[in-house]
């Protein structure tokens, strides 16, 4: 059972959300919060697998709530997917940064969510391919970056060769079809990387690549 809280300032978009997900019979919506700090609170009281996030919410808004709930080390389990309507702004990339696993438009189709919450809950990011060039381009277009607490040294050069991979968008599979390696290969040593410079997921894994210079955006 995948449990979900729900973050949003609107309680029609709750109640919108609550009723979609309810209706699954391996999903329980278990929470409901109107705001980031409430948002945060509920996390560490109800331990949920996936909390549906809003940006912009009075108070508090998501970035900060998603980065208050990934620097929790009681929370580690709990996955954070931001909701926008504003598809890929400025806030998306930030958010990442900030430990999101990913982000979906509230306009989305209901299989859309159904298949985000179930890919964040199992520990993916939900970052396909264009997403990730999209954000590349964020990147590119936004002011330095803090370099990342963890330089390039930590990894081997097959696991800065596939963290490279990943960050230019290329799945498990692509990565072993390129490299001539197994799926399971890829993922291990995708893994590795992750639990090497304490990544919560794949999409901390793109941002690190470019944070850090292992691959440099291709300008236009």
């Amino acid at each position: 059972m995948i449990r979900v809280l729900l973050a949003d300032d609107q309680a029609l978009m709750r109640a919108g959300f609550r009723a979609l997900l309810d209706a699954e019979d391996d999903i329980e919506v278990v929470g409901e919060a109107a705001d980031g700090a409430t948002a945060v609170e509920l996390s560490r009281q109800l331990r949920p697998d996936v909390v549906l996030m809003d940006v912009q919410m009075p108070g508090l808004d998501g970035i900060e709530a998603t980065r208050r709930i990934a620097v929790d080390p009681t929370l580690t389990a709990v996955r954070v997917l931001i909701l926008t309507n504003y598809g890929l702004d400025s806030y998306v990339f930030t958010a990442l940064r900030a430990g999101a696993s990913g982000f979906l438009l509230k306009d989305a189709e209901p299989t859309d969510l159904l298949q985000a919450v179930a890919v964040v809950a199992r520990g993916d990011a939900l970052l396909a391919p264009a997403v990730t060039r999209t954000l590349i381009s964020e990147f590119v277009a936004g002011p330095p970056a803090p370099e990342p607490a963890a330089g390039r040294d930590v990894l081997t050069a097959r696991e800065q060769e596939i963290v490279e991979l990943v960050a230019r968008g290329l799945t498990n599979d692509e990565i072993a079809e390129r490299m001539v390696i197994s799926p399971l290969t890829a993922k291990t040593h995708v893994n590795r990387a992750m639990t090497k410079l304490h990544c919560r997921d794949r999409a901390q894994l793109v941002v690190w690549a470019y944070e850090s210079g292992l691959v440099t955006p291709r300008r236009r």
